[in-house]
């Protein structure tokens, strides 16, 4: 499967640990702010996916970026009411999706049932878990630790037979995971 090169830098690498747990560590917050994420910039940056193809490493299936996954991430329901921490965890999340969908483990199946996506999801949702981490700076700008998250990839399974990443959601910090900054290769 062809993979194109993405426009930005992405300071982003996968770590596995002891138990064989693999995380996105993602090096970078990208989507600042104090009061609250400008999702318009989150969806500009998520087009530069569209037409991508990842491959999840555990079930070998092939999950499409399509031209609707921009405005559903950024404009869902769930995006909606997320607040503060978690908000600003699916923006900068972004930034490392091709390895959280190669990441991805525990496949389950949905039917679908809403009317809505008879042609969107005609064969129904799967959802898998799967891991990212992302940096708390310190005073002067050094990673003191990293944050881990748990999350849902939803995919769409579509007319066209082919399977679409649709939304993540059920962003979840660990708080048992902590990670120092000297933990992770630079």
């Amino acid at each position: 499967i062809k993979q194109k090169e993405v426009n930005v830098e992405r300071k982003v690498n996968v770590i596995e640990d002891i138990d064989g747990k693999k995380t996105v560590f993602i090096q970078d917050i990208i989507f600042k702010g104090k009061r609250s994420v400008k999702w318009e910039d989150v969806e500009k940056y998520l087009k530069q996916y569209v037409g991508d193809i990842y491959t999840i490493d555990d079930s070998n299936d092939a999950v499409y970026i399509g031209t609707d996954l921009p405005d559903e991430y950024t404009r869902s329901n769930y995006t909606h009411i997320l607040k503060g921490a978690n908000a600003k965890a699916k923006a900068n999340a972004v930034q490392g999706l091709p390895e959280l969908i190669e990441i991805a483990a525990g496949k389950r199946f949905t039917e679908n049932y809403k009317e809505k996506h008879t042609i969107d999801a005609m064969y129904g949702w799967y959802r898998y878990e799967s891991r990212f981490a992302l940096p708390v700076f310190d005073e002067v700008g050094e990673i003191e630790r990293y944050n881990v998250f748990n999350v849902i990839m939803v995919i769409r399974h579509a007319k066209d037979g082919k399977m679409y990443l649709y939304d993540i959601m059920n962003i979840k910090k660990e708080t048992s995971t902590l990670f120092q900054s000297e933990d992770i290769t630079q």
